[in-house]
Formats: structure tokens, C-alpha cells, sequence
């Protein structure tokens, strides 16, 4: 019976928020309408929701592709996220997002909209120079520190507690180093002092989350990292999914982990639901949410069409297309999928627009701001990501080709709108002349990038 209060009070929740939103943007629309102010035809140039600044909050999960996330075509065993379903429902996923094959190189990505080349983040274990120019920095210099800021989650860009303060960020709590030897016994870094802690990391997370939002007097950016659902694979709480009683013993875990992996994800999109839960209506109603992947699944638990060797850690598609889906105020588009050209560096200048500064681009950042109003708003061209772990190399991609380069001067070329997986190697066959100028051109933009 609490079960089913629980879930009619979170419906009753979900289309309240449903009305505030629609209200909104027709306050807004009237606003920009007859505001002699504003030109509406400026898609670069952000406007308000009338009720002020947005909140931005941004998840990212660890470790999850688009073989383990719904409404894609990757995989065929899907966690159940209904919370997940229902930004997707009200927003829009981007289909053709580029990450890192790693984790840390991505998440210095969206903290400084730059390449891991131009960082000097490229693998795990590399540590981000704090001279760089943080996005919280970025929106406190362009507002007037209109925004509060915090980091919760996994870090994983450097071990010292002071490094995120250092940044521009006002509050991080959360793990400082890329994962936990268990989910319920691991070190939390809070105001740069470090405690053992016994708590479920998602569950703790949110707490974290919850109670920072709470004492905001204004405007917030929270970027929530959770460390779900990467390794150790494990069952977690019974009541934040719906994976059954499994065994826990780790014979069973390693005989056939994906139960476990998935039963992560489904206790982040729950904790997911309680923070959002959280919020007023007001709140919720003048936030807009990110959710991202950081990289692709981890091998042992890929699924078809992905191979073990294609998914995390490797430049194929499996390690680097991963799932993106933004919802919230401001986000006219609703219930579609967009399938646009996106770097995880564009997360920088789009939350930059969202918090309403001006900026299409900044460094290898561009913002895809006019997206989430507009199917037609152009888009980058080409996508780029990088790897340094078993040998130096880079993949470029326009909607139609992909071309993979490693200095030891071996090369991949794939046509993706006829073979999305990769397996089919053009090199070596005789191409095309639309595959030679696309090889060319790809080429041409790779050595742009690299020089």
C-alpha cells in the first residue's frame, strides 16, 4: 500500500510539474514577444525562463552505454528507470553523443570544454591542472556569481580534497578517486576532510545533494557524479530496484554480473527520483537536467551488437557513443530523439548558454543551446575523441564516416550509416569517391584538432 501511495503521489508530482512547465514557457514566450529587447531570431543568445536563471543539474552515471540504457536499440537486457523514462518523455536524447573511452579525460572535458590533448587529461590517473578555467568559474565570471555551484559524486581528476575549491567550485562532497573496493565501505571527502563511510555511495550522494539544494538561497549548478554503476559489480539495496533477490556471493556476482550491473542503475535512476522528489514545485519547475554517460560499458557485461573489445576503453562505439538526454525548462522539444553530432567539451558552453551567457563556442566547446528549441539549429560537423592507454590514437566522425587513427600509423574507416558497429574496415578496399573526399576531409579536420 506505501508502494502504491508512493508512486500515485510521484505521478501527482510529475504532472503538476508537467502544468508549471507549460505555464512557464508561455510566460516566457509571451515575454520574449513583447519585449523589444530581445530578438527572437538570435538563437545564440539565451532567454530567461520568466521566473529567472534556471537550475542546472547535471548527472553523470559511471560506466554506462547505450547497450544498458532504454530507448535504445543497443542491447537487449534494459534496467528498469522510470525516472530516466520520463526525462526522455519530456526532453530530448541525443543519439550520436561522443565521450572519452574513460572516465577522467571525459569529466575534464565538460569541466573545461577542451580536448584531453589540450588538458592533458587523456587517461586515468592524469590530474587536471586547476589553472584551467573551470565551467563553474565560467559562470561565476559571467554572471556576477549569480550561480551556486557544488560537485557531488566522483571527482576522479585529481587526489587532493582542495583541487575542486580551487577550481571555482563552491561546495564539493563526494569521492575524490575513480572507484570504491565496496559500495558501502569507501573514504568520503567533504569540506577537504576525508571519513570512512558506510552508506550506500548512491544513496549518499543524493543525501548530499538533497541537503546542499536545501540551504540555496539562489540559483544552482550541481553536478552529480555518480559512481553507479561501475565496478564492483554488486546487488544493491533491495527497495532501489527490481533485479529479484539474487545471491551475493561473489562466485555468483562474477558468473554472471549483468543482474548485479543493472540493479546499479536502477538504484541511481531511484535516488534519481528522490532528489527530484525533493525539490518544490517551483524548483523543479525552473530546473533544467543532464543526464550523461562518461564512457561505455565495461566489457564483462557488453551486449550486442558490442563486443567485448569494442566497448569501454577502445575509440569504437561502444567506448565513446553514449547516451545524453536533457529535459527541464527551457526545453521546448519534447519526447524525440535528436540525432546531432555532440561532444561531451559542448556540455561547457551549453551550460554556459542555459545560465545565460552568450557563447555558440569556447575553446573545442560548441554550444548545442539552440537544440533543445529548434530540430533545425546547426550542429557541429565533425565529432573527435582521443585514447592514450596501449598506444596514442584518435577517432573523427561526420554524419556519415569515421575515420580511426593511432600514431603507430594504423587506420580504420567506417562507413556509419551502413554499418553502425563497425565491421566492415574500408581501408585496404577500393572506396568510393564520396569515401575518398570524406576520408580527405576528416583527415584534414583531425590534423586541424591535433595542431
Amino acid at each position: 500500500m506505501n508502494d502504491l501511495l508512493y508512486l500515485q503521489s510521484r505521478h501527482d508530482i510529475g504532472m503538476r510539474f508537467k502544468r508549471q512547465v507549460i505555464i512557464i514557457g508561455a510566460l516566457a514566450l509571451l515575454c520574449s514577444c513583447s519585449s523589444s529587447n530581445v530578438d527572437v531570431n538570435d538563437v545564440d543568445t539565451p532567454i530567461d525562463p520568466a521566473s529567472g536563471k534556471p537550475n542546472i543539474l547535471l548527472i553523470i552515471a559511471d560506466d554506462m552505454g547505450l547497450d544498458a540504457t532504454p530507448n535504445f536499440p543497443e542491447g537487449t537486457i534494459k534496467p528498469n528507470m522510470p525516472n530516466l523514462q520520463a526525462l526522455m518523455d519530456t526532453g530530448i536524447t541525443f543519439k550520436n553523443v561522443w565521450s572519452y573511452p574513460v572516465c577522467s579525460p571525459t569529466r575534464a572535458s565538460i569541466l573545461t570544454g577542451k580536448y584531453g590533448s589540450k588538458t592533458g587529461v587523456l587517461e586515468v590517473g592524469n590530474t587536471i591542472n586547476t589553472t584551467e578555467t573551470s565551467i563553474q568559474q565560467f559562470l561565476d565570471d559571467g554572471t556576477s556569481n549569480a550561480y551556486a555551484s557544488a560537485v557531488i559524486g566522483k571527482w576522479h581528476l585529481s587526489n587532493s580534497a582542495e583541487d575542486p575549491i580551487t577550481m571555482g567550485i563552491d561546495y564539493y562532497a563526494g569521492l575524490l578517486t575513480g572507484g570504491v573496493q565496496s559500495y558501502t565501505n569507501w573514504n568520503l571527502t567533504e569540506n577537504g576532510i576525508t571519513s570512512n563511510s558506510t552508506e550506500y555511495t548512491t544513496s549518499k550522494f543524493t543525501d548530499l545533494a538533497i541537503e546542499w539544494v536545501d540551504k540555496q538561497p539562489k540559483p544552482w549548478f550541481l553536478w552529480l557524479a555518480f559512481n553507479a554503476p561501475h565496478t564492483p559489480f554488486h546487488l544493491a539495496p533491495t527497495n532501489l530496484h527490481s533485479q529479484g533477490n539474487l545471491p551475493t556471493d561473489a562466485a555468483s556476482i562474477d558468473a554472471n554480473p549483468t543482474p548485479y550491473y543493472m540493479s546499479a542503475i536502477e538504484a541511481m535512476d531511484s535516488e534519481i527520483g528522490r532528489f527530484l522528489s525533493s525539490l518544490t514545485i517551483e524548483e523543479r519547475a525552473n530546473t533544467v537536467i543532464i543526464f550523461v554517460g562518461d564512457n561505455g560499458t565495461p566489457n564483462k557485461v557488453t551486449q550486442y551488437p558490442y563486443s567485448r573489445s569494442k566497448s569501454k576503453n577502445s575509440l569504437y562505439q561502444g567506448g565513446v557513443n553514449v547516451p545524453m538526454v536533457v529535459s527541464g525548462v527551457g526545453v521546448t522539444r519534447t519526447n524525440v530523439q535528436d540525432a546531432a553530432l555532440i561532444s561531451t567539451t559542448d556540455l561547457f558552453s551549453t551550460i554556459a548558454s542555459l545560465a545565460g551567457i552568450s557563447t555558440s563556442s569556447r575553446e573545442n566547446s560548441t554550444s548545442f543551446y539552440p537544440l533543445l528549441t529548434s530540430s533545425s539549429a546547426s550542429t557541429r560537423e565533425y565529432a573527435y575523441t582521443e585514447i592514450s592507454n596501449n598506444g596514442i590514437g584518435f577517432a573523427i566522425r561526420n554524419a556519415t564516416y569515421k575515420l580511426i587513427k593511432y600514431e603507430s600509423g594504423t587506420e580504420e574507416f567506417y562507413k556509419l550509416t551502413t554499418d553502425a558497429y563497425e565491421n566492415s574496415n574500408l581501408i585496404g578496399t577500393t572506396l568510393s569517391s564520396e569515401a575518398i573526399n570524406a576520408k580527405a576531409a576528416l583527415e584534414a579536420e583531425l590534423l586541424r584538432i591535433r595542431n
